[in-house]
């Protein structure tokens, strides 16, 4: 099999990914999201805020003002906690986690694969590594 031949059953796998239940309800949601007025304000704003509180936060000692920076702080907070409650967010976040799901499995299968092992049997495995080597032995 050429190179050639593998791009061609990437390309398949990347519209058959296109036609399943799981990408036409991420698009659904993502448009559902794009179009949502209130939504798109309340991002905008958060962004706005951001770069002023980052902006703010970037001056020296003496030129920073501290309780700007905190009221920027605290303004952001509750710009993207009204962000991730919106009906529109939570379908778009709900919807994106089931496509990654798929996405990192496919990923997963196809990269052991790569690596010798059978693509029959190979999976993908959610990592619960919290970090603290010393703790397990999972990593070699």
């Amino acid at each position: 099999m050429e190179n050639k031949d593998i791009i061609t059953l990437a390309r398949e796998l990347g519209a058959a990914m296109q036609k399943s239940d799981e990408y036409i309800r991420f698009s659904i949601a993502r448009q559902a999201a794009d179009e949502d007025e209130t939504l798109q304000k309340l991002i905008t704003d958060f962004n706005l805020v951001r770069v002023e509180a980052s902006s703010e936060s970037a001056k020296a000692d003496g030129e920073r003002d501290d309780e700007l920076v905190r009221q920027k702080n605290a303004e952001m907070r509750k710009l993207y906690g009204a962000v991730m409650s919106n009906e529109h967010m939570i379908g778009y976040n709900d919807a994106k986690d089931e496509i990654d799901g798929i996405l990192n499995r496919v990923i997963a299968i196809i990269s052991q694969s790569a690596d010798g092992e059978d693509p029959e049997t190979t999976d993908y495995y959610p990592s619960s590594c919290s970090g603290q080597c010393s703790s397990c032995g999972g990593c070699g």
